[in-house]
C-alpha cells in the first residue's frame, strides 16, 4: 500500500501546499499528453515524466519520497502476477495461428458459402472476423489477411469501396472485445487493483474482486451483439443500395469442406474459451492450452499444405489433438487423477492411466510440431514477434505504475475524485464524461496507453460511486475497440492501408469506417442503458 502524503512543510501554508500539488498534477498530465502526441516511445515518456515531476515535487516540498520507495514492490507484483502470464501466451497463440493459413481457408470457405447472396461477402467478413477474434485475437493479422483476400474479391464483384474497406477494418477489431482478448486481460488486472483501492477507501472490504474470467464472460454477449449490428447494417445497405453490394457467383461448399474449415478455429475456441467460462481452467491455464493447440494446428497444417497429410508425423499430431480432447473430458468429468492417492476407485485409476497416456501423446505431438515448424523457419519468427509485443506491453505497464505512484503522491487521486464529484448527474454524468474522454483519446493514442494511464486514474472514483466493475470494464473495452477505427491513428486503418489495392484511397477507408464507429457508439450506449448485457452471463456462471 502506498504511504500517506507527508504533512505540509512549515514554510508552506496548507493552501499553498495544496495549490502547488494541484498545479504539478495538471502540468504532469499535460506534459504526458504532449510528449505522447510527439511520437516519443510511450514507456520512456511515462517513466521520464514521472521522475521529472517527482523531482519537482521533492524540490518544492510537496511530494513524499516514500511513494517512489513503493515502486520496486509494484514491479515485483507485476512480475509475480499470475493473471498477466496469460498475455504472452495468448499473443504467442495468435502469432502462430497467423502464420498457419487457417484464416485464409476460413475466409475463402465463408466467402463461397455466402457469396451468392447480395452482400454475402460482407457477412462472411463479419463472421470470419468474429471467429478469428475468438481464436487468435490479433487485430493486425485479421485485417491484413482479409484485406489481401476479401477486399480484391469485393472490388472485382463491384462492391462499394468505402463499404468493403469499412467492413474489413471493423471486423478486424473484434479481437479486442471478443474473448480471449489481451485488452480484457490488461483491463482485468487494472480494474482488480482499482476495485481493491475503492473498497479500502469506502471501508467496504468484502473480499470480492473482479477477475479476467469475469470480463471474458461479460464481453461475450456485447461482442456478439456488435457482430449482429455489423451484419444488420450490411444487410440494410445491401437491400437499400443493391449496386453497393451485389450478389455474385460462388463455388459450392460441401459439408466436408465446411467442417474442415471450421474445425480448427471452433476447436480452439471450445478448448480455450470453453474451459475458462466453464471454470475448468483459469485464463492463464486456458492461454497455455491455446498456445499448445495453436502449435499443433500449425504443425499439422504444414504437413497438409505439403501434401504429407498421411505421413506418420501428421498422424501423430492428430493423435495428440485427440488425446488433448480426451484429457479435457477426463478433467471435466471430475475424476481424481492426482498421483499418490490411496484407496483409489477403479474409475479414478482408469482415468489416471488414460491421462498419463494422453500426456505422452500430446508431448510427442508438440515435439513433432516444433521440429517441423523449426525446420521450415516458421517458429523462430513467431517467437520473436511474440517476445517483442510482450516486452512492449510489460515495459509500458511498469512505466505506467511509476507514473501512477507519482501522480497519487502529488494528490492526483483526490483531484480526480473531486472533479468527478463536481460533475452533475452522479455516476451517470461521470461515466459520460469518462467515455467521451476515452473516445477522444482513442483518436491519438494507443489502447495500451489508455488502459495503463487513464483507467487507473478514473476507475477507483467510478467504482466508489457505485459502478459495477464488470460493466465498467466492458464499457472501457468497447470504447477502446473504437480507437482502432478512429482516424488519424487507428491501427486497423494503417493495417488496411498497407495492403489495400491502389484504387482504394485513404479517404475511402475513412468514409467506410464512419458508420461502424457510429455502430460502436450505439453499442456502447446500449450497454450503458442495459448493464445486464455485460453482467448477466458472469452472474450466471460465477455467482
Amino acid at each position: 500500500m502506498a504511504p500517506t502524503p507527508a504533512p505540509p512543510p512549515r514554510r508552506l501554508g496548507r493552501a499553498m501546499f495544496d495549490d502547488l500539488r494541484s498545479i504539478l498534477d495538471i502540468l504532469m498530465f499535460v506534459t504526458l499528453a504532449v510528449l505522447i502526441l510527439s511520437g516519443a516511445p510511450v514507456a520512456f515518456v511515462l517513466a521520464g515524466t514521472a521522475l521529472l515531476f517527482a523531482g519537482l515535487g521533492i524540490a518544492f516540498g510537496v511530494f513524499d519520497l516514500g511513494f517512489l520507495m513503493a515502486f520496486p514492490q509494484r514491479t515485483f507484483g507485476t512480475m509475480t502476477n499470475e493473471a498477466l502470464t496469460a498475455v504472452p501466451l495468448f499473443i504467442l497463440m495468435g502469432v502462430i495461428l497467423e502464420r498457419s493459413r487457417i484464416a485464409e481457408d476460413l475466409l475463402k470457405t465463408m466467402g463461397d458459402l455466402f457469396g451468392s447472396l447480395r452482400g454475402g461477402l460482407l457477412y462472411a467478413t463479419s463472421i470470419v472476423g468474429a471467429l478469428l477474434a475468438a481464436s487468435t485475437g490479433v487485430v493486425g493479422a485479421t485485417v491484413v489477411t482479409m484485406g489481401l483476400l476479401a477486399l480484391p474479391a469485393m472490388l472485382q464483384r463491384g462492391y462499394s469501396r468505402p463499404l468493403a474497406a469499412g467492413s474489413i477494418a471493423a471486423a478486424g477489431t473484434l479481437g479486442q472485445i471478443i474473448p480471449p482478448s489481451v485488452v480484457l486481460i490488461l483491463l482485468g488486472d487494472q480494474l482488480s487493483v482499482a476495485y481493491q483501492r475503492a473498497q479500502a477507501a469506502t471501508g467496504e472490504m468484502s473480499g470480492s474482486t473482479v477477475s479476467v474470467g469475469d470480463l471474458f464472460a461479460g464481453a461475450l454477449l456485447p461482442g456478439l451483439m456488435l457482430v449482429g449490428l455489423y451484419i444488420v447494417y450490411q444487410a440494410l445497405v445491401s437491400w437499400l443500395d443493391p449496386k453497393a453490394a451485389p450478389a455474385g457467383d460462388a463455388e459450392p461448399v460441401t459439408l466436408d469442406r465446411l467442417v474442415r474449415s471450421l474445425a480448427a478455429p471452433l476447436g480452439l475456441i471450445v478448448a480455450v474459451l470453453g474451459s475458462i467460462l466453464a471454470g475448468v481452467a483459469t485464463p492463464t491455464e486456458g492461454a497455455a492450452v491455446g498456445a499448445i493447440g495453436a502449435l499443433l494446428l500449425a504443425g499439422q497444417r504444414s504437413y497438409i499444405d505439403a501434401g504429407e497429410g498421411r505421413s506418420w508425423a501428421s498422424r501423430l499430431i492428430g493423435v495428440g489433438m485427440a488425446s488433448a480432447f480426451l484429457l479435457a473430458v477426463v478433467q471435466v468429468a471430475g475424476f481424481d487423477t492426482r498421483l499418490g492417492g490411496e484407496d483409489r476407485a477403479l474409475g479414478d485409476l482408469v482415468a489416471l492411466i488414460v491421462s498419463a497416456l494422453a500426456i505422452v501423446a500430446i508431448t510427442g505431438a508438440v515435439l513433432v510440431s516444433i521440429w517441423r515448424l523449426t525446420g521450415q523457419k516458421r517458429l523462430a519468427p513467431a517467437l520473436s514477434s511474440a517476445v517483442e509485443t510482450t516486452s512492449m506491453v510489460f515495459l509500458i505497464l511498469i512505466a505506467a505504475a511509476l507514473f501512477a505512484l507519482v501522480f497519487r503522491g502529488l494528490g492526483g487521486e483526490e483531484w480526480v475524485r473531486s472533479m468527478f464529484e463536481a460533475i452533475p448527474g452522479g455516476l451517470f454524468g461521470a461515466m459520460v464524461v469518462v467515455m467521451i474522454v476515452v473516445f477522444l483519446l482513442g483518436f491519438f493514442i494507443d489502447f495500451i496507453e489508455i488502459c495503463f494511464v487513464v483507467v487507473p486514474l478514473v476507475a477507483p472514483p467510478l467504482l466508489m460511486m457505485g459502478a459495477d466493475p464488470v460493466w465498467l470494464g466492458i464499457m472501457f473495452a468497447v470504447n477502446l475497440q473504437t480507437s482502432f477505427l478512429t482516424p488519424p491513428f487507428g491501427f486497423a486503418l494503417f493495417y488496411l492501408r498497407g495492403v489495400a489495392p491502389p484504387e482504394i484511397t485513404t479517404l475511402d477507408i475513412y468514409k467506410g469506417v464512419l458508420p461502424f464507429i457510429a455502430i460502436q457508439l450505439f453499442g456502447l450506449a446500449t450497454i450503458a442503458a442495459f448493464p445486464a448485457i455485460a453482467t448477466w452471463l458472469p452472474g450466471v456462471l460465477y455467482d
